[in-house]
């Protein structure tokens, strides 16, 4: 058993508990991190041995996305057995040490818990198929008869967010639910046996050092009662914020209570955190009021271009959001769903631009595994290599996840560049040689040497970190300027240059700064005002 880390290093605020709320979290997605078997995926083992650069770089937290034992139908998200780790990955002695390590670091981990649906190959479900309609298994899913006049058609008309019907009919006649795969169906949360579940495996998790939980798809445990039709012909999105009758019920929040108190039990302020899709920032927010969760992604900034009225107001509006329940606003550009933001952006410029503005607000932010490369979306992969459900399904999302998936690039000046010694499950580009973590190392100008300064500046500035407000400063148009205490962030969103008076002493810039009142083009700069 892993020791926990306690609360050993004061928040930037001072204060003892609450790491969370100036925490820089760095999310590995495991099969593209680092192998160390030469099988050409990513592993436990792998990431452990990597830890130490994730220490030098800055971050508080690793988040870890699924690891358990998997199918694999949907890389991961699928999982047959919440407790066991899946063998491509290792053993749950390699999560124990990854856990310990990382603590060892002074790293907090947390773990990628799947509760809306598992895999089909889980054997609840497995039993619930053999014992039949009617059965008590059956009662922890959402199986139907279907409509029609043998009940040939599906339960209702809800669509899959990968495409085509969100029911797929059994050998018996009934149907059950998958918001995802078919290989994914969902659970009934209305069960006590499910709740039960999900409270052990917790504590399961939390019993071996875990320090929380990115809880997936956190919105969409609850369904309307009686599943209602959605009565209009609309493609799903993944990551959208439509109004549906299984995505952002009340009672989800009764679930996460009793979550709160489970994690309470335990010593270190361990958390969890809601990858919610909300209509809105104050949907959001009642994830996180006082005894519910205490992070949820903020994916309305994640959506929002680099120009500066529109990021103003998100800003604005994703402050204002959290205050009223006191939880820290979290910030993020990138993730395992969604195409890299240095090509979303439209260059390298505005990714580093956008990466300071990032660090310069107030709360946690979380970074992704590549974007402190300055890493691009890979986007001319091969058909044949893609594994991205949603790419097989003709009516579905676009299918091009996989594009953000490519395996990072560690060292050398050929594939796989030092993620091991087999290749790599995704192929990596060629021109990836100059951006590897050993091509970026000393280089003052590197994107990798920019994250590292700005999180030792983040971590030693007393304005930095946690907080729940900016104060605006006026500035030309497309022009963000704002100040923290004695810190001022300028950003410049547009491609020319800007003339304004430095208001102190340059502290960090994302590009030189060739006279002190002029903001070059697509550029933020931190200042000692």
């Amino acid at each position: 058993m892993t020791q926990h880390l306690a609360d050993a290093r004061p928040t930037s605020t001072g204060t003892q508990p609450g790491w969370w709320r100036d925490a820089v979290i760095y999310q590995v997605y495991p099969r593209s991190f680092a192998d160390s078997n030469g099988d050409g995926m990513g592993d436990l083992e792998g990431i452990r041995s990597r830890l130490p650069y994730l220490k030098e770089l800055g971050v508080d937290a690793v988040w870890l996305s699924p690891f358990y034992a998997s199918p694999q139908a949907d890389a991961g998200y699928d999982v047959a057995d919440y407790r066991a780790i899946d063998p491509m990955f290792g053993t749950l002695h390699d999560a124990d040490a990854v856990i310990r390590e990382a603590h060892e670091l002074g790293l907090r981990i947390i773990v990628d818990l799947v509760p809306n649906h598992c895999s089909d190959q889980h054997e609840w479900f497995k039993q619930a198929l053999r014992e039949g309609p009617g059965t008590p298994l059956r009662e922890r899913f959402h199986f139907r008869p279907g409509r029609g006049e043998s009940g040939e058609l599906p339960p209702n008309d809800w669509e899959s967010i990968f495409g085509g019907p969100a029911w797929t009919r059994v050998a018996d006649g009934e149907w059950y639910l998958h918001l995802f795969a078919p290989e994914q169906p969902d659970f009934n949360w209305e069960h006590p046996a499910v709740q039960d579940e999900f409270r052990s495996i917790l504590r399961f998790w939390l019993d071996l050092g875990a320090d929380g939980f990115r809880i997936d798809v956190a919105h969409g445990l609850v369904k309307a009662p009686g599943l209602p039709d959605l009565g209009r012909d609309e493609q799903l999105k993944l990551l959208g914020n439509q109004v549906l009758p299984f995505f952002d019920q009340d009672g989800v929040h009764e679930i996460y209570r009793s979550w709160r108190l489970v994690l309470d039990e335990y010593a270190g302020d361990r958390i969890g955190v809601a990858e919610a899709w909300t209509p809105s920032a104050d949907r959001t927010a009642l994830y996180l009021r006082p005894d519910e969760l205490h992070q949820a992604f903020n994916f309305h900034y994640l959506n929002t271009g680099w120009e500066a009225e529109a990021l103003r107001s998100t800003i604005d509006e994703s402050l204002d959001s959290m205050r009223p329940v006191g939880a820290p606003t979290t910030w993020v550009l990138s993730n395992h769903d969604v195409v890299r933001h240095r090509t979303r952006f439209g260059s390298l410029e505005r990714a580093r631009a956008a990466a300071l503005l990032m660090l310069a607000l107030p709360g946690s932010a979380y970074v992704y595994q590549g974007e402190e490369l300055g890493l691009p979306e890979v986007t001319d992969l091969p058909d044949e290599v893609r594994q991205d459900p949603s790419f097989f399904k003709a009516n579905g999302q676009d299918g091009l996840r996989d594009g953000c998936r490519v395996p990072i690039p560690w060292s050398g000046d050929q594939a796989p560049y030092g993620f091991g010694t087999g290749g790599s499950w995704l192929p990596q580009p060629a021109e990836w040689a100059g951006l590897s973590v050993e091509a970026q190392t000393g280089d003052p100008a590197s994107t990798l040497e920019l994250y590292r300064a700005a999180l030792r500046v983040r971590r030693a500035h007393p304005a930095l970190g946690a907080g729940d407000a900016v104060e605006w400063l006026p500035a030309p148009e497309g022009v963000l300027a704002f100040r923290r205490g004695d810190f001022v962030c300028t950003a410049n969103t547009t491609t020319q240059p800007v003339r304004l008076p430095a208001p102190g002493t340059v502290l960090l810039a994302s590009t030189d700064l060739t006279e002190p009142d002029v903001l070059p083009a697509d550029s933020t700069v931190w200042w000692q005002g």
